[in-house]
């Protein structure tokens, strides 16, 4: 004997809900999304900037040069010169208007130091850093 369930009343309500069409809409909006967030970023949004000439620098920058050995030896333009006296020439330096301090240092500085000549140079006043490089490639 088999046992068989069988609805007593087809008019009952059912009790399952169908979300078939609550996934299909789901999907649609998730494609739109997809579809349309590229054209909301601003840096997809193709515009034509205006072209003009070359404009030069009201104030050129007076370029300063210190020059790091590996050995822990600074040269401050073409001075040696240690750590203290390179903040007071830094601070005396940068009232000569605008100011640019390039770095030469050997590829071997170590980060520390480089960062703490960085450091004194922010402290000084000075904004404006360059690190002179070689260029071409180097085999890495």
């Amino acid at each position: 004997m088999s046992m068989r369930t069988t609805r007593s009343d087809d008019n009952d309500p059912m009790v399952e809900m169908n979300v078939t069409p609550l996934v299909d809409v789901m999907l649609v909006l998730l494609v739109i999304f997809i579809v349309t967030a590229p054209l909301i970023v601003p840096q997809s949004i193709k515009i034509d900037l205006p072209r003009t000439g070359q404009v030069q620098s009201q104030e050129p920058l007076v370029s300063l040069t210190l020059v790091m050995h590996p050995d822990g030896k600074m040269f401050y333009n073409s001075q040696e010169v240690s750590e203290v006296q390179l903040l007071t020439l830094l601070k005396s330096d940068k009232d000569k208007g605008p100011v640019q301090l390039r770095i030469h240092a050997d590829e071997t500085m170590p980060y520390g130091r480089m960062a703490a000549v960085m450091a004194l140079a922010q402290s000084a006043g000075l904004a404006n850093l360059s690190f002179v490089t070689i260029s071409g490639s180097k085999d890495l």
